[in-house]
């Protein structure tokens, strides 16, 4: 299925939870912000948050420094 990551087109197997995504993508789930479809969904959620065709992701990755 299609769904655009950061203003950026992407295909993906079907019925991936924003967990699963952000692991193929190798990006820690306590290191991101997630906003899907315009709504920000929190790290407890992220297992129960299904992605479909056509929706939009933003993916904020925090970094840390000193």
């Amino acid at each position: 299925m299609d769904i655009t990551i950061n203003g950026k087109p992407r295909s993906v197997a079907e019925g991936r939870t924003v967990l699963e995504l952000l692991q193929s993508l190798e990006i820690s789930p306590e290191a991101v912000i997630v906003e899907h479809n315009g709504r920000i969904v929190k790290c407890p959620g992220f297992g129960d948050a299904r992605v479909a065709h056509g929706d939009r992701l933003e993916l904020i990755q925090i970094v840390g420094g000193g």
